[in-house]
């Protein structure tokens, strides 16, 4: 979905301050209207990068005695955030975002879902409804968790779709979901993610503030309009290298081989995982196996919503569930 232009003016200027919080009036409305809490892809090649200003020194305070430490905060509820249907549902969608994704990252997706299906997009620890939450120390722990909090979800079929560190956290939760005997996904989805046997060659989540913008940049991973807010973009950086760091952290060298219907997906101009690496994920397929190349960069799901979700409505596993499969043809 293309980036909404969202600002406010009054005379001769806009009322969008360059170094504005997640509280300031206009960037809220920014966010709301491109879903993005954080985490939003769609930010066009060749933008111009925000400078980043020196953080003020801390002025000096009297000691204080030492507080208790805070208890650890702990998962409360589903962490599916913006449940939505297109009339009655038949087929749940349980997606997965990005790195430095929410929930709210998919709400391309609402105007756009085929009879009978259900959108169940989940914030995981750190972000959106649950940032109060620490994010586990191993993409293992995170599947751990998401298996444990998601399985009041599983009652109905269902599907996993995972987009980029989404695909991988899908994948290993649909390892956890085989073991403990849950039932299946009708698909396991995957998108524009190496597959877990491969190992990281570039790592980035080291990189300095700047260095890591410019490499969001590249590969269409942050949204234009978010460049006018550096003091919500350290904020934001924050929270996507810590998820960069999980995915580079992560590697399962003899991969477990699911047996649900796994289905890769890729854009066709994404430099990032191009085709020959995503079909390397056959390699955890013990059964039905697919490959589908749609148009877009790397944020292709959110730019191209309507052929994205056609394509997961077309899967045979899922039509067979839909009644209404022949209105979404």
């Amino acid at each position: 979905m293309a980036v909404t232009e969202s600002t406010t003016t009054s005379g001769s200027g806009s009322s969008c301050s360059t170094d504005s919080g997640p509280g300031d009036g206009p960037l809220d409305a920014l966010l709301t209207a491109i879903g993005w809490l954080p985490g939003r892809q769609g930010v066009p090649s060749g933008a111009a990068l925000a400078t980043f200003p020196a953080a003020p020194p801390t002025p000096a305070a009297a000691p204080a005695a030492p507080a208790a430490p805070p208890a650890a905060a702990k998962p409360s509820g589903s962490p599916v955030v913006g449940r939505v249907a297109a009339g009655e549902p038949r087929v749940r969608l349980i997606c997965l975002p990005q790195a430095g994704g929410s929930a709210g990252t998919f709400s391309s997706w609402r105007g756009h879902l085929p009879p009978g299906f259900e959108l169940a997009a989940v914030d995981l620890p750190g972000r959106g409804t649950r940032g109060a939450e620490p994010l586990p120390a191993g993409l293992g722990a995170l599947a751990d968790r998401l298996a444990d909090a998601l399985a009041p979800e599983l009652g109905m079929p269902y599907a996993l779709f995972g987009h980029s560190l989404g695909a991988l956290v899908a994948y290993e939760l649909a390892v956890r979901i085989e073991r403990r005997g849950l039932r299946p996904p009708l698909a396991l989805l995957v998108s524009a993610s190496r597959a877990p046997h491969v190992p990281v060659t570039a790592r980035v989540s080291g990189r300095d503030d700047q260095a890591l913008l410019a490499w969001l940049t590249a590969i269409g991973g942050i949204p234009q309009d978010l460049l006018r807010y550096p003091a919500y973009l350290r904020h934001a950086l924050r929270v996507i290298r810590a998820d960069l760091g999980l995915a580079e952290r992560y590697h399962a060298p003899d991969p477990v081989r699911v047996r649900t219907p796994l289905h890769v997906f890729g854009g066709t101009e994404d430099r990032l995982v191009p085709a020959d690496q995503l079909a390397r994920w056959s390699a955890c397929a013990a059964g039905e196996h697919t490959l589908t190349l749609l148009p877009g960069g790397h944020s292709y799901p959110y730019t191209g919503a309507p052929a994205v979700l056609a394509a997961l409505a077309a899967l045979p596993a899922l039509a067979q569930e839909n009644p209404q499969k022949e209105a979404v043809r």
